[in-house]
């Protein structure tokens, strides 16, 4: 009788590569031997790439979790890629070893241990753009709002572009940019007294102590072996020195992948450049360039309109991108009266679109240049009762007077809050002014101390005179008897009554702005105290247990924390294009396709080279529009437009021509006669339509 080796022949687990990968996204999840720029075009795939890429990386080639890092734009998309790369892992719990992370996320992990290298405190604060707003404001002395953007944003650029205040000074060419390099140096000087550091400075900093201290790079490099970097064309000048130390040294070949698409690189005006991609080939002779052409997304219709728009860019590598989805729906180009009947029109015809196609609301989207243009779109859904969302808008959160609040509320719940004790310190005003906060800065960073409690500490008096001291004393005092009774349950409207009425916020309102404004930022704010007193009672809709004061601040930065995480509602998405990059909708209307907003007006005296490179990224943001859509495209323009009070002439977007929609079945179309005097026998007719597919 044959004897058979019964021995079971155990092999590793590894996860499944490749499955549904098509051959490009193989090689870039497959190529292990040095650096690799993957140039993914729209809806090519890419975020699938990265966390394949990141699974084959701890299950087939021996890289522990904690060693690889994951660097994206925004909290919503590190999240989602998180969650991806568990689903890939035989051992989900590893994902949450990896850093998934925004730059600004892992630059502050990175200044946390390491902040007594850079003179910090352990526990420095991160101003956000209000505080630091306030802070320009006041070095620059003026209330000139404008004017103060500008220099917050000069400020901001040098500090992306690894441009100190005494290189500031020297590059400075205008009146304009000399004064804003003054007012840099005594921003630095004024945000290091403050033991506070603002958003540019979460990469700065990493950067500069990288250069300067070769013992902290080489323990973050030997932390993070392997860096993948998304959206690499949005990355600007610190970014991406950033990324060159982590990879580079150690005597040991980069390893790195970087994802991106120079076609979609709309950024600039932060300070986002198109130039890093041609860099990466200075930097790393031997980068692996591969490219994604097929798209997933779009019918080929809309991909040809894309190519033929984003072809009249000098291209830095050649890409055109297809599909397997067929030829798809004509794209149609409506020209309208004006931007009321434009609005009407996009309205009526989503109304009868949507009951053609059996389709929800959630499904279309109404992409524009500006805010400004969304206002008559609102009206023209409201109208016909269409709901709507819209993405890009302020969060009621986010409003400055709700922002004043809830200082407060932070300071009660943390007194080494720094930003928030700033903010609430002086706003309203109450005899606290820079002096005064610089010197408490510097004395509370002497004794690695919160500001808060520099104001009771020993040998305060020395460093402030009496009349500095005593509105500080006074308002920690008020903070201190908040705080006493923040705890406890039931007391929480009683305590916000009490707070609102001894900082006198409506009467700050009102004496800072004219009654209109201050008018609706004082109902903004009894709406937010109300709510809180609601939910501090337990709510309509919450249990029946009552909350603290400790509790709802706790409750609001949850809420935040969240944000996002919610089911989308069915509503038609209205957004401006930046917004809506990343996203895609079965149906697109493109609105305000004119010369002035599409590509956008700029500055008429600017240098011809200026303007060219202006025209190049206005064309790439027209190529992102162009690429949310999957099935449909309707592309509007307006022969006039009101601008204040007067109606001008506009003249349709040189981008619709370069379309070529004349080619092929993709026919321009008149404006359509979609009125609502004969919109009944147009849904009628529909009636007839067999249900599309």
């Amino acid at each position: 009788m044959a004897r058979f080796d019964c021995r079971i022949l155990f092999l590793p687990r590894m996860s499944t590569p490749n499955f549904g990968l098509n051959a490009p996204q193989r090689e870039a999840v497959n190529y292990m031997d040095g650096p690799c720029l993957v140039l993914a075009g729209a809806g090519s795939g890419k975020t699938r790439v990265i966390t394949q890429k990141i699974a084959n990386l701890i299950e087939l080639h021996g890289y522990e979790a904690r060693h690889i890092a994951a660097l994206t734009f925004t909290n919503k998309a590190a999240l989602e890629m998180q969650e991806r790369v568990a689903k890939l892992l035989h051992e989900p719990k590893q994902a949450k070893q990896i850093t998934v992370s925004t730059f600004h996320s892992l630059g502050v992990k990175i200044l946390r241990q390491e902040a007594a290298e850079l003179g910090l405190k352990d526990r420095f604060s991160i101003m956000d753009s209000d505080d630091c707003f306030a802070l320009v404001q006041d070095l620059a002395v003026t209330t000139d709002k404008q004017q103060v953007r500008r220099i917050q944003t000069a400020i901001s650029l040098w500090k992306n572009g690894l441009v100190d205040p005494d290189a500031a000074v020297k590059v400075a060419q205008t009146e304009d940019e000399a004064q804003a390099a003054r007012i840099y140096r005594n921003y630095v000087a004024t945000l290091s007294a403050y033991q506070a550091v603002d958003f540019d400075d979460l990469i700065r900093l990493p950067v500069e102590l990288f250069r300067s201290n070769e013992a902290v790079r080489d323990r973050w490099q030997r932390r993070l072996r392997y860096l993948l970097v998304d959206e690499y064309q949005d990355t600007n000048t610190c970014q991406y020195e950033l990324v060159k130390l982590f990879v580079t040294g150690l005597g040991k070949k980069p390893m790195f992948t970087a994802v991106g698409d120079d076609d979609q690189a709309i950024y600039a005006w932060r300070g986002a450049t198109i130039e890093n991609l041609k860099q990466l080939q200075v930097d790393f002779p031997d980068l692996r360039v591969i490219k994604l052409e097929q798209n997933y997304r779009s019918t080929t219709r809309i991909l040809q309109a894309a190519n033929a728009v984003i072809g009249n860019n000098p291209k830095l590598f050649e890409k055109s991108l297809w599909s397997e989805h067929g030829l798809g729906d004509p794209i149609k180009v409506l020209a309208m009266q004006d931007d009321d009947q434009e609005a009407e029109q996009v309205a009526i015809m989503i109304s009868a679109h949507r009951f053609e196609r059996r389709a929800k609301f959630s499904d279309y989207a109404v992409l524009y240049r500006g805010n400004h243009q969304a206002r008559v779109i609102e009206q023209a859904l409201r109208k016909e009762r269409i709901p709507y969302t819209i993405s890009g808008g302020q969060s009621f959160f986010d409003r400055a007077e709700i922002k004043d609040i809830i200082s407060y509320l932070r300071l009660i719940a943390n007194q080494d809050d720094d930003p928030a004790f700033i903010r609430a310190v002086t706003t309203p005003k109450r005899g606290v002014g820079q002096s005064t906060l610089e010197a408490l800065g510097a004395f509370a960073g002497q004794w690695q101390c919160s500001l808060f409690e520099a104001v009771y500490k020993g040998g305060i008096e020395a460093k402030l005179a009496d009349r500095q001291l005593t509105p500080l004393r006074a308002f920690c005092d008020f903070i201190n008897r908040l705080e006493a009774n923040a705890s406890r349950v039931g007391t929480a409207g009683e305590l916000l009554d009490e707070m609102m009425k001894e900082i006198d916020y409506e009467r700050y309102l009102y004496d800072t702005f004219d009654d209109r404004q201050a008018q609706n930022k004082w109902q903004n704010v009894i709406d937010f105290t109300t709510w809180l007193k609601d939910k501090g009672k337990g709510g309509r809709d919450a249990t029946d247990d009552e909350r603290s004061l400790l509790d709802l601040t706790q409750m609001v930065a949850l809420m935040s924390m969240l944000e996002g995480r919610d089911e989308e509602p069915d509503a038609v998405r209205m957004s401006t294009l930046h917004a809506s990059k990343g996203l895609e909708y079965p149906h697109v209307f493109l609105v305000g396709v004119e010369e002035g907003i599409l590509p956008h007006k700029g500055d008429p005296d600017a240098p011809a080279e200026s303007m060219a490179a202006r025209i190049e990224e206005e064309r790439r943001l027209m190529y992102v529009g162009i690429t949310r859509a999957q099935r449909s495209l309707h592309v509007t323009w307006c022969k006039k437009r009101k601008r204040a009070r007067e109606s001008v002439h506009c003249d349709v977007s040189r981008f619709i021509k370069e379309m070529k929609l004349d080619e092929g079945d993709a026919v321009p179309t008149e404006e359509e006669n979609l009125t609502p005097q004969n919109r009944l026998a147009n849904l009628k007719a529909l009636l007839q339509k067999p249900k599309a597919a």
